[in-house]
């Protein structure tokens, strides 16, 4: 199954994972560290009315900004776009509004990948038919594996529920640790 239809049949909880796993795995250009979004992980274990969410996510949002600030707050289109994903999250973890995240957090954590990715025309890629056909050739091993890790985030929550959570945000850890290393890589590259 592609990750456009993945994302069309998950429900609220998946959707939410789906969306914490993007941010999760882009953290290193927020400025933050590698916890700062484990409190947010830890409200979704509870149903999609747990109240804690929108606390938390305001908290994260506070804390990450600040973190930003003080690493400098790049202004490229990936720390942008990483800023949007946070930015745009919905206070209410339910209805459209968090299945309309979830989409734009997996197409800005591919571009995001496709930019830190350096090689080639970053133009000439269409993530929308990577995303819509599920398919990794002609990507850049970087932009693969991302589009592998979403998947296998939205499939884990499919199959399993609340149970799945460690695997998807050990999923996301490792995610973390490659955009990470990529970051490090351009910024060595651009100094």
């Amino acid at each position: 199954m592609s990750l456009e239809e993945l994302i069309a049949q998950a429900d609220e909880r998946g959707l939410a994972v789906s969306g914490v796993a993007c941010l999760d795995r882009c953290v290193p250009l927020l400025g933050g560290d590698d916890e700062a979004l484990r409190p947010l992980w830890g409200t979704l274990a509870g149903g999609p009315s747990d109240g804690d969410w929108s606390e938390v996510l305001q908290q994260t949002r506070e804390k990450l900004d600040a973190a930003g600030e003080a690493a400098g707050g790049g202004a490229d289109e990936a720390a942008e776009l990483a800023r949007g994903m946070l930015a745009t999250a919905p206070l209410d973890r339910s209805g459209t509004a968090l299945r309309q995240w979830a989409d734009g957090c997996s197409a800005g954590a591919l571009r995001i990948h496709l930019l830190l990715d350096g090689g080639g025309d970053a133009e000439a890629i269409d993530l929308t038919a990577a995303r819509r056909e599920g398919r990794t050739d002609g990507l850049s091993p970087l932009l693969a594996a991302e589009l592998r890790r979403q998947t296998a985030v939205l499939e884990l929550v499919a199959a399993h529920g609340a149970a799945a959570l460690r695997s998807a945000l050990e999923v996301s850890t490792e995610g973390r640790r490659v955009l990470r290393a990529a970051v490090s890589r351009r910024s060595r590259r651009d100094a």
